[in-house]
């Protein structure tokens, strides 16, 4: 840990921190650079005196730590003070994420950047609550402080974070506009997950899990762990990747004891342009709900469709569970105190299924199903065993439902698509995509009532993606060469909210 909290360290980092704006052939703007090395050698020269004096009043008590791939940032203040604090602090892992998102968005989604910027403005910006507008605008003055040469601003924070809802929902919905059916299909089928209580779990309260499913060269980033005390609302520990005001795969523990995950809802058809975006409802409800009743009121309200996801929720208070099926025309919603609900992309209420998706729950063999089948399993055969360690073993499982014998591919628990020769049709990953399981999380209510929870960053199971090997290995996805990176399996930690 940097004990002079929010300063360089050394010459080393200096040199990587006014050196990243010109990456990639970007100029530097001397004056400016000049005046930054001047101000951070005397920090560095004259030690932690010099700089706790000098320190942006805005950085307060926050802090950074690095830890085993993560990033722990620990937030507090009003709106803007938060986001200028999570600028500082990440500036460059969010100027990392904003190059990487610009490139493998216009290659993936032929959308330029500038396209997503202005879908941000005009669609999101407009429907943002003050304090997020704030926060945002918060974010961009951090990065723009941190690395004075990099010319971001609130636009592109909002536009990542709403990268899903624009790329994999807004983008098929003009191509349905456009031409009947051409939006078919499109919306993710990311990630694997639970949440059980009652006469599941060891000591009969909650426990929760999720492993998170997205290409790796999103997913290798997104290594945030956020500890947000707002001036207003609970306090927040969730993941993220850097620049987010929320979780966004969506690991969320807040201070009224309300915790929640997410995976999303495969093959789903619909966006509302005139509606609130998810970004901003998800991170509404990790702020300000102390209810389960709560986050289904600000999840549900005004909603624009995108991110469609099945919500698993947890009451500390109650020891109710809930699963809420988030769509457009439909949001039917499970409650129990002695149960489990668990996720793997699949739509379960007929009415929604038939209205809202073109999934077909007759085909057995699709993963989202197969990875039904291993959690339904999973839940049974550990009833009343249930714990943060066998929810560990849960988001690591490597059997394949289909065969009942071990895997590494699409069907099973810690997905490997890289590996798997069929790809997966309903997410639109080809044969070998390299995409997959990328980080896991677990809590019980023992810890999240303290704000802890176990982190692993990599393959839940322990497994390492090395880009250049599976590249010579699949030359067909040297295009993404240039952002994605090696993604070593990092061991489980503990992380709780503190100061």
């Amino acid at each position: 840990m940097d004990i002079r909290r929010g300063c360089v360290r050394n010459e080393a980092e200096l040199y990587s921190r006014t050196h990243i704006a010109s990456k990639e052939g970007a100029p530097l703007n001397t004056t400016k650079t000049i005046a930054v090395l001047a101000v951070c050698l005397g920090l560095i020269f004259g030690g932690g005196a010099a700089c706790s004096k000098t320190k942006d009043v805005r950085l307060k008590n926050s802090f950074r730590e690095d830890k085993n791939g993560w990033v722990y940032v620990h937030l507090e203040g009003s709106p803007r003070e938060i986001g200028f604090q999570h600028g500082w602090h990440l500036a460059p892992e969010i100027d990392d994420a904003l190059r990487m998102f610009s490139f493998y968005l216009a290659s993936s989604t032929n959308k330029n950047w500038a396209f997503y910027r202005e879908a941000a403005q005009r669609l999101f910006w407009p429907k943002l609550e003050q304090e997020y507008k704030d926060e945002i605008e918060g974010i961009a003055e951090g990065l723009k402080a941190r690395l004075p040469d990099r010319d971001f601003d609130e636009i592109d924070i909002t536009a990542v974070n709403g990268w899903i809802e624009l790329a994999q929902y807004y983008v098929p919905n003009l191509a349905e506009k456009m031409k009947a059916g051409a939006g078919d299909n499109k919306a993710p089928g990311y990630c694997s997950a639970f949440i059980a209580t009652g006469s599941y779990t060891e000591d009969g309260a909650i426990v929760m899990g999720h492993n998170s499913w997205v290409e790796y060269i999103v997913g290798e980033r997104w290594n945030i762990i956020l500890d947000i005390l707002p001036a207003k609302g609970n306090r927040i520990l969730m993941d993220a990747m850097p620049g987010y005001i929320h979780s966004g795969d969506d690991f969320v523990i807040n201070g009224a004891g309300i915790l929640y995950t997410e995976t999303t809802i495969s093959q789903f058809k619909g966006f509302r342009e005139d509606g609130v975006p998810e970004f901003m409802r998800a991170r509404k409800a990790a702020q300000y709900a102390a209810s389960i009743d709560d986050f289904i009121r600000i999840m549900t309200a005004d909603n624009n469709g995108g991110y469609a996801n099945d919500w698993l929720v947890g009451d500390l208070k109650t020891n109710e569970i809930a699963r809420l099926e988030l769509g457009l025309k439909n949001q039917p919603v499970w409650r129990t105190k002695d149960g489990y609900y668990v996720g793997s992309n699949f739509p379960s209420d007929p009415k929604f299924v038939a209205e809202e998706t073109t999934f077909d729950p007759k085909n057995a063999s699709q993963s989202v199903l197969v990875r039904k089948a291993r959690w339904e399993k999973l839940m049974e055969d550990h009833k009343g065993k249930i714990n943060a360690e066998t929810g560990k073993l849960f988001e690591a499982d490597h059997v394949d439902a289909a065969t009942g014998a071990p895997g590494s591919n699409a069907n099973t628990l810690c997905g490997h698509v890289d590996n798997d020769p069929k790809g997966c049709p309903e997410f639109s990953w080809a044969p070998f995509w390299p995409g997959g399981s990328v980080q896991g999380k677990v809590t019980t209510a023992a810890l999240a009532k303290d704000l802890k929870m176990w982190a692993r960053m990599g393959h839940p199971c322990g497994e390492d993606f090395l880009a250049a090997p599976y590249l010579a290995k699949h030359p067909e996805f040297n295009w993404q060469a240039r952002y994605l990176k090696d993604m070593k399996a990092n061991p489980w930690t503990l992380f709780e909210g503190k100061k």
